[in-house]
């Protein structure tokens, strides 16, 4: 094993350990805003494997969309919810336990078979395609260009569909005749929030 074989080795297993380990953290952490920090670390440590493997242009699609786009959106949708709820008991909640664990093991038994069943021998005299990024340009405005501007437009939607959620109009009521209660302005419903209180001296 040369230097650069040797390399590539330890920093895909340092991926992978990233991977998994912000997966989980994902999941276990009671914070949900450290759980979405922790998914963007994830699909970091993927586009890294990316870039291990020669997909330059996969790397890059990866953290653009999923970073740059998924994880802020979900960020985004976290600080605009801003909602406190108390856990409530649920009941017959090992019915929810026992389908997860079901539906787990059999996504596990599935992806065993698959890993199983592939080839993994890659011949050493492959060479990695040179400019990855044209020929998928190519693709994307000859073969496959009308499911990119589907694409487009979708996404322009659920933009379009973010403004008009997070905007807040300040609606001003009439002044209220005597005798009359006046009536809250409409608005979404927000957590109060409570003034900062500064310590130290």
């Amino acid at each position: 094993m040369d230097l650069a074989t040797g390399v590539q080795t330890i920093a895909y297993f340092l991926l992978a350990v990233l991977v998994i380990g912000a997966a989980l953290g994902v999941v276990l952490l009671d914070s949900i805003v450290y759980s979405a920090f922790l998914l963007g670390g994830v699909f970091i440590s993927i586009s890294g494997i990316y870039i291990l493997l020669n997909a330059d242009f996969v790397s890059a699609a990866q953290i653009l969309i999923y970073v740059g786009a998924v994880n802020v959106l979900i960020l985004f949708a976290i600080m605009l919810v801003n909602k406190r709820e108390d856990f409530a008991p649920i009941p017959r909640r090992w019915i929810r336990k026992g389908a997860a664990g079901l539906v787990a093991s059999g996504l596990f038994c599935l992806l065993s078979v698959m890993v199983l069943q592939t080839a993994w021998a890659v011949p050493t005299n492959t060479m990695p395609t040179p400019e990855t990024i044209i020929t998928i340009g190519k693709h994307f405005f000859t073969d496959f260009l009308l499911p990119f501007e589907l694409a487009s437009v979708l996404l322009l939607m659920a933009l379009v569909g973010a403004v008009v959620l997070a905007r807040r109009d300040y609606l001003i009521d009439e002044e209220p005749s005597i005798g009359e209660v006046p009536q809250p302005p409409l608005e979404l419903p927000e957590r109060p929030r409570e003034p900062a209180v500064l310590s130290g001296k």
